[in-house]
C-alpha cells in the first residue's frame, strides 16, 4: 500500500509543475513559478482530504510520509543552491536582500510556533516507577 502513497506524490507533482508553468505563462514568464511548492501543497491536502474521510490506510500514509521526508528536503536543498548562485550572481544587493529575508523568516517561524503552541513537547519522566514498569 506504500506505493500508493507515491502514486498520490506523482500526481501531486504533475499536477504543480503544470500548475507553475500555467502561472508563469500567464504572468509572461518563461518558467515554472512555484511547482514544487504546489505540489507539495496539493499533497498535504490531498493526504489530508483522504485520510479524513478514511480513504487512505495508515499504510498509505506511510508511503506519503516516507516520501515527503525524502523529497521535500532534497527539492529544499536544489532551489536554496540555485538561488544562491542567482544571488550572488545579481549582485551585492541581492546577497543583502537574502541574508535580510532568511533571518525574517527565521523570526517569523519562531513566532507563528509561540503563537500557535500546536505541537507536542516529549519529555522524559524520570520517576521510580515508571522505571519499573519497563
Amino acid at each position: 500500500m506504500i506505493i500508493y502513497g507515491t502514486a498520490l506524490l506523482a500526481v501531486s507533482y504533475l499536477l504543480g509543475v503544470f500548475l507553475g508553468g500555467l502561472l508563469g505563462q500567464l504572468l509572461g514568464v518563461d518558467a515554472n513559478i512555484g511547482g514544487v511548492a504546489i505540489a507539495m501543497i496539493l499533497l498535504i491536502a490531498g493526504k489530508e482530504m483522504l485520510a479524513k474521510r478514511g480513504l487512505l490506510p495508515k499504510s498509505t500514509q506511510f508511503g506519503v510520509l516516507y516520501w515527503a521526508g525524502m523529497y521535500i528536503p532534497i527539492v529544499v536543498a536544489m532551489a536554496a543552491g540555485q538561488n544562491v548562485v542567482a544571488a550572488l550572481s545579481g549582485g551585492m544587493v541581492a546577497a543583502v536582500v537574502s541574508v535580510i529575508a532568511l533571518t525574517a523568516t527565521v523570526f517569523v517561524v519562531r513566532l507563528l510556533n509561540n503563537i500557535g503552541n500546536d505541537y507536542d513537547t516529549f519529555t522524559w519522566d524520570d520517576t521510580e516507577e515508571h522505571r519499573d514498569q519497563l
